[in-house]
């Protein structure tokens, strides 16, 4: 019994039986998989900002220009691409005059979308770039359309931008920054269907095309307010009213969160599950895809040159808070599912990278699925640190196009493929991501590469229970490891995926 899934980058068949076999058309690699597919978000939400990224440089924890040491050093070997700022739902209240300037001069406002907290302004727009320089990020900035105007905009871009005398490149001189950063990548606005604004799709598009046609750079990117998850009559809303002015913008958003039970007021513990939340998190994490098609497919016929990409703006696991936090905060444990999650996730993305020119997990400390968790003086790095960490080999290598056979994971009469996988070159080595679904059998898989090699090697990401996770003053449960690979000739590999398990495979090839 088989069903055949044709993809962009991958060919994927789930078979109850027979042999799992994943074959690679190395020859036909021609497409970049961009670097910024493996690109993080930081909101003003919760401890990401404060404590998690910046402890101001007075702070007893060691620290570079007030950024935590320990998170810079963390997020360097981690080889972050591209960092957005500064929301979510927090940049349509955002203005960033607020957030420049003497830090005992500038005012505070109340964070109304998270925890009704004060929020003093001290980490804005120089403290942002600034920190993306030190970890060697390109910016993503996402301008406040909610509640802003086009003039603030359009002064935000000179601020940060400009080389020509005019009186904001005199402000940001006259605030210690001479010369301009660079920054191409601009999002205009978060969410305006909900906590951006509550608009309607057409009076959106006609925002868009206003504060588009006053951000002007040689080489900026600027994303549209896509939908969130299959919201295909926002696509289609916005898009038609951009006929024939596509040009405009180079990027539609799209926001899709992995909920286990769908179900926003109840969305199951991080901490606390069994099979059952393990299935219906992996099962729902593989419906982006799904998502992804139908707003491609709108896209192409609004833009049938393909110069517009889609970028996963904001993607990654959400469950209920952590008992004892405070509401609002988004606090939540990251453990060996999340790995799955985020493996399965950026292997998807890969095989799109045709259509796909970036991707942001949310968010990069301490909020949701993050990659890094702090409390005080101590810091982790979670399982979703590892993935990204075990994963960075794609970044701006060429995508191979796969085959991949697979056998099901059932569970209670579902069933989703056991396997997911996506393949790269760069350099002459052939590396190959590959994620077990299946919390209780190893899985035995026939590859071949495309071309002669002389050398395999492997990593994997796994743990001894899928809810083990990496916590403050214990031993890493959840974190790289080697990987033995036995090779069984120069043209092909017979490889045992463990249960539950993110396997990277790199073989040197001639």
């Amino acid at each position: 019994m088989k069903a055949t899934l044709l993809l962009i980058g991958v060919s994927l068949t789930t078979t109850l039986f027979g042999q799992n076999t994943l074959s690679l058309q190395t020859d036909a690699a021609n497409i970049t998989i961009e670097k910024e597919i493996y690109g993080h978000f930081s909101e003003h939400l919760g401890t990401c900002i404060y404590e998690g990224i910046y402890v101001g440089e007075d702070s007893e924890i060691p620290n570079i220009d007030g950024y935590r040491k320990d998170v810079v050093e963390a997020l360097k070997a981690l080889k972050v691409p591209v960092l957005r700022w500064p929301g979510g739902c927090f940049a349509d209240t955002y203005h960033w005059k607020d957030g420049i300037g003497p830090k005992d001069e500038r005012p505070s406002i109340v964070n109304v979308f998270w925890g009704g907290v004060t929020e003093d302004n001290s980490f804005g727009t120089h403290e942002f770039l600034n920190f993306c320089e030190l970890i060697d990020a390109e910016p993503y900035l996402s301008i406040n359309v909610g509640s802003g105007t086009v003039q603030e905009a359009r002064d935000w871009v000179e601020y940060v931008t400009s080389n020509n005398q005019s009186p904001m490149t005199d402000l940001r001189k006259k605030n210690g920054r001479e010369e301009p950063w660079k920054v191409k990548f601009w999002g205009i606005g978060n969410e305006n269907w909900g906590c951006g604004g509550d608009m309607a799709a057409d009076y959106y598009a006609n925002i868009f095309r206003n504060y588009s046609s006053y951000i002007k750079g040689a080489d900026f990117q600027k994303v549209i307010c896509g939908p969130a998850g299959n919201d295909v009559a926002w696509t289609e809303t916005i898009l038609s009213g951009l006929k024939n002015k596509t040009a405009l913008a180079q990027g539609l958003s799209l926001h899709y969160y992995t909920l286990p039970t769908g179900d926003w007021d109840s969305k199951g513990s991080s901490t606390d599950f069994g099979e059952d939340m393990w299935f219906r998190t992996l099962r729902n994490t593989l419906y982006i895809e799904d998502y992804i098609q139908q707003h491609l497919a709108i896209m192409d016929q609004y833009d049938p040159d393909r110069t517009m990409k889609l970028m996963v703006d904001e993607w990654g696991t959400w469950y209920d808070q952590l008992p004892g936090t405070q509401d609002g905060f988004l606090q939540q444990q990251n453990t060996l599912r999340d790995a799955l999650v985020a493996g399965m996730n950026l292997n998807i993305f890969n095989n799109y990278a045709e259509r796909i020119r970036m991707a942001n997990i949310a968010q990069i400390v301490n909020v949701l699925q993050s990659v890094i968790r702090t409390n005080g003086p101590q810091m982790v790095r979670t399982p979703t640190y590892y993935v990204f960490q075990l994963y960075n080999v794609h970044q701006d290598a060429m995508l191979i196009p796969t085959e991949l056979t697979t056998e099901n994971y059932e569970y209670k009469g579902e069933a989703i493929p056991a396997l997911s996988a996506s393949a790269s070159i760069k350099d002459d080595v052939i590396s190959i991501s590959i994620t077990n679904a299946n919390p209780h059998k190893a899985i035995s898989v026939s590859c071949t590469p495309g071309r002669e090699f002389t050398a395999v090697s492997g990593k994997i990401v796994n743990g001894d229970a899928i809810t083990d996770y990496n916590d403050f003053g214990m031993e890493e449960r959840v974190l790289i490891k080697d990987f033995e690979i036995e090779k069984t000739s120069n043209q092909e590999l017979e490889v045992e995926i463990p249960a539950h398990s993110v396997v990277l495979l790199q073989l040197q090839v001639r």
